[in-house]
């Protein structure tokens, strides 16, 4: 039976979970046309075998040689006798017979690739998703591992966190990378790593990051995140197009169901499907105050105070005369210690609403403040 639809209807977290506890077998195909892409991931009783994807098929070759593991001049040699042998073994086999590489290297590598994959389809929110089962004597021979689902959704959430953080400085992959006019002082502390030096043969002034991605066969994610760190640095700067490519941007989406969904996993006790939801939801649209609201309560839950309290800021930014934003950030800041910013919130917010339901607790709150502050000052005077 096939299981198909719409991810904005059902997210490509909620599909990959509903396979996980089914325990289902067979494939699962996600479509782009805003993106013109398409994924397949196969699962066998749940676990994520292999994927692979139309625009970066992540090769397995290319990662290992980047990684290291092996030299050109290996992959050359393997891929001659593949050919000439034609006896259906793969090639990571070959390298494992050459000892070029060990199996337990060659099975974390193939991890990675489908991994990679995977994680690139979970920060799709348009397109359409189909799961047909199939029977395991159809899975492709280079499966040769098996990748808890479970794992996959934790570190897919753990980056939509990052893709929330970079997204102030790259906000999509429409933008083009130039060269930053670097001083001389610069110029001599200039320290780039491997992927930002590649990164940097890339740019020409007209390529955005999409294509530089495409080019270098690295995931968005990945070129995103160098992009980042080389704006924060001051090497690069990064334009709008003179007519932004839809393909490039994400869409906006409505942030509603995203939000619902995170409330209705905290009612539940969930913070991290929670934190999966509401990322969803400012992914969808950064200016969500909403959103960040609900990315704040989740990251309270699971503990992350400072994260919280960085989330809430942001909403603060955006929209600052909203008193529910100015009330959570001003508890948010207590419970990190930052009294000074948490009494200036506070008092704030009863001059904006002192007839607000939580004003009680806002006065209740002020009281301990200052009452601690006295004693705080009462203890030092003590001989």
């Amino acid at each position: 039976m096939a299981i198909e639809g719409p991810l904005r209807e059902l997210g490509i977290h909620d599909v990959f979970q509903l396979l996980d506890l089914s325990r289902k077998t067979g494939t699962l195909t996600v479509t782009s046309e805003l993106r013109d892409n398409e994924g397949t991931v196969w699962f066998d009783g749940g676990k994520v075998i292999y994927a692979t994807i139309k625009s970066n098929p992540h090769p397995l070759g290319l990662m290992l040689v980047r990684s290291g593991k092996v030299t050109e001049a290996d992959l050359d040699r393997a891929l001659l006798i593949q050919k000439t042998r034609n006896d259906g073994r793969r090639f990571g086999e070959i390298l494992v017979e050459l000892n070029v590489i060990s199996p337990r290297e060659l099975e974390r590598q193939v991890k990675l690739q489908v991994e990679e994959v995977v994680f690139e389809l979970m920060s799709w929110r348009e397109g359409f998703f189909s799961f047909i089962e199939r029977d395991v004597t159809e899975i492709p021979a280079g499966a040769t591992v098996r990748v808890g689902t479970e794992s996959l959704l934790m570190e897919g959430a753990r980056r939509i966190d990052e893709w929330s953080r970079i997204a102030d400085k790259v906000p999509h992959l429409a933008v083009i990378p130039q060269l930053a006019d670097v001083s001389d002082v610069h110029a001599a502390q200039l320290d780039l790593l491997p992927t930002e030096w590649e990164m940097l043969t890339m740019i020409d002034g007209t390529a955005d990051l999409k294509v530089i991605a495409t080019n270098l066969a690295r995931s968005e994610f990945d070129v995103a995140r160098i992009a980042y760190g080389l704006v924060t640095t001051g090497v690069i700067s990064l334009r709008m197009p003179s007519r932004v490519s839809m393909r490039a941007m994400l869409p906006v989406d409505d942030v509603t169901p995203h939000v619902e969904a995170a409330h209705a996993a905290l009612a539940a006790g969930q913070p991290e499907v929670a934190l999966i939801s509401a990322r969803h939801a400012v992914n969808a649209d950064p200016s969500s105050t909403l959103g960040r609201l609900a990315v704040a309560r989740a990251l309270g839950r699971l503990g992350r105070a400072s994260e919280a309290l960085d989330e809430l800021r942001r909403a603060a930014q955006s929209d600052p005369s909203n008193v529910e934003v100015s009330l959570q950030l001003a508890f948010a800041a207590a419970r990190s210690g930052q009294l000074h910013e948490a009494v200036d919130r506070w008092t704030r917010y009863l001059a904006d609403v002192p007839a607000a339901p939580h004003a009680a607790r806002v006065k209740a709150a002020l009281d301990a403040v200052h009452r601690l502050t006295a004693l705080i000052e009462e203890h030092a005077h003590v001989g």
